[in-house]
């Protein structure tokens, strides 16, 4: 059955699909945290698309690869292997098609000085950090961090907030 010659479709409120899913790629080396992290996306109750890479020198050839298509935010892990979390957020930062990219510093980081950990905190939102977020060890609040982290992201990229229910952690 064909539709009639002057039927046009009415895509009004036509969104593409996957339109409204944040995609998030997390760099971190740590198999637990990339488990737990996905673990909690999986408990919270909005769409989005996670991707992994397991070191920096991952995390820049996937970007290199996605520099026209990037995700809505990156949780990047201080410490990781062949290229820290430090030299990664400056590489993405003074690339001119990538530093547009929100990165979220999310790191384990317990330095034996607070002083150091505050001028540690300062330099990486002066290179160009959206944030800085200690993982936590309770999985309840890393499902707060996460959630109310992203919906930050999705108000800035959508422009709409996520309607949130009251959460059982």
């Amino acid at each position: 059955m064909k539709p009639p010659k002057n039927w046009k479709p009415n895509l009004k409120h036509y969104k593409p699909m996957n339109a409204d899913k944040i995609r998030i790629l997390l760099a971190d080396d740590d198999k637990d945290d990339r488990f737990l992290f996905k673990e909690a996306l999986k408990e919270l109750s909005f769409s989005t698309n996670l991707e992994t890479v397991h070191d920096g020198e991952q995390l820049m050839k996937y970007l290199s690869e996605h520099e026209n298509d990037l995700p809505n935010v990156l949780f990047l892990d201080l410490n990781m292997p062949k290229i820290n979390g430090f030299e990664c957020l400056t590489e993405i930062k003074a690339n001119n098609k990538l530093n547009s990219l929100p990165v979220i510093m999310f790191s384990t980081s317990y330095p034996r000085d607070i002083h150091y950990e505050e001028d540690m905190i300062k330099m990486l939102y002066k290179i160009g950090a959206q944030d800085y977020i200690r993982k936590p060890t309770d999985f309840s609040e890393l499902k707060r961090i996460i959630r109310d982290t992203l919906e930050k992201v999705k108000t800035d990229v959508f422009g709409t907030k996520i309607r949130t229910e009251k959460h059982k952690d």
